[in-house]
């Protein structure tokens, strides 16, 4: 039985179960992309465990990209203005272009980012998403391979934080109210 950090009130997806399915999705996409060079596009920071850990799985040749992005809003839950902090170091035109995303919530900042990265003329535009939390989904936003779906409830590990902490658990698990 795994050890639960302060503040964690159950392990929603361990890390057996993770692995398991990270294989799986890998699998998935490297079916769907083969003969083809894939680049992947981290959104950091909650990305990195998950897209590290996918990119090893998948069997067609990969490049890597990341891009950072900062949210605001005047309200407390409500959807802010999305803007990207750090830019991609190099151009997608032309590429088969994955968009790696740790957790899709609202869909809002999902769909700034499509438009965003579209705009750019890639060869194609797919997500790939660690956690997915459609009970909260406003903007409706394609979300073409996932690997879990999840309840509304604050989740926190395998990249995902709470205050910057947390993100090294090796486990998803549900914070304490």
């Amino acid at each position: 039985m795994t050890q639960l950090a302060p503040g964690i009130e159950r392990v929603l997806f361990t890390e057996e179960q993770i692995a398991q399915r990270i294989r799986e999705v890998a699998a998935k996409i490297t079916a769907d992309y083969q003969g083809r060079t894939l680049k992947l596009i981290g959104v950091l920071k909650g990305s990195i465990f998950f897209l590290t850990e996918l990119a090893r799985h998948i069997e067609v040749p990969v490049k890597i990209d990341f891009l950072a992005i900062s949210s605001f809003s005047n309200k407390s839950g409500a959807p802010g203005v999305v803007r990207i902090a750090k830019d991609l170091d190099d151009s997608i035109e032309g590429e088969d272009v994955l968009l790696v995303e740790d957790i899709v919530d609202t869909g809002f900042t999902l769909r700034y980012l499509l438009q965003t990265l579209a705009g750019r003329a890639p060869n194609s535009l797919a997500v790939c998403a660690f956690l997915d939390r459609n009970s909260r989904r406003i903007v409706q936003v394609r979300v073409e391979y996932r690997c879990f779906e999840i309840p509304d409830r604050f989740v926190v590990g395998f990249g995902l934080d709470y205050n910057q902490l947390y993100r090294n658990l090796g486990y998803v698990g549900v914070m304490k109210p």
